[in-house]
């Protein structure tokens, strides 16, 4: 019973997403409620509320809020993240998708692969941050990270 069951972006004051940035996003929200693990840890020695969870992002004073209920509304944990270490990975990442998006218009499937391995391992590198950052609040596998970062990025771009 530890996974998010239902995700939604708080992203009423950013500007619209780019068609590549809202495949993105659709993307990471149908593989994130497919299959992820998140864990709230007792605090306190208090256990924390039963999941699955209802998590909403959003960025709020320039932090990464983690807003999480449980599937009968009651308040399992909020968490708010400092947007700094993220910046330079989500900066480098849309540069290597914009990188990526234009390579497919024109360059073989070789170049293609090799821009795309560096976009991966970009990728790893923010969802690396973001478990690092969540440490203490939330525990999430690879796959979990790698999807909430794709949606970190989301909110950053208009940000």
């Amino acid at each position: 019973m530890s996974y998010i069951s239902r995700i939604s972006l708080d992203d009423s004051n950013l500007p619209p997403p780019t068609p590549e940035i809202d495949q993105e996003r659709k993307v990471a929200i149908f593989d994130l409620l497919e299959s992820n693990s998140f864990t709230l840890p007792a605090r306190d020695e208090a256990a924390p509320p039963k999941g699955p969870y209802q998590l909403e992002l959003s960025i709020r004073d320039r932090r990464l809020v983690f807003d999480l209920t449980t599937e009968g509304k009651v308040k399992a944990a909020e968490f708010h993240l400092s947007l700094g270490p993220f910046r330079q990975v989500v900066k480098d990442y849309f540069q290597i998708c914009e990188s990526y998006f234009e390579a497919v218009k024109t360059l073989p499937p070789s170049q293609i692969e090799t821009i795309d391995m560096a976009r991966r391992g970009i990728h790893n590198e923010g969802a690396r941050v973001l478990q690092e950052r969540l440490n203490g609040k939330a525990d999430i596998d690879e796959q979990t990270a790698r999807r909430l970062f794709t949606l970190i990025c989301v909110l950053h771009f208009g940000g």
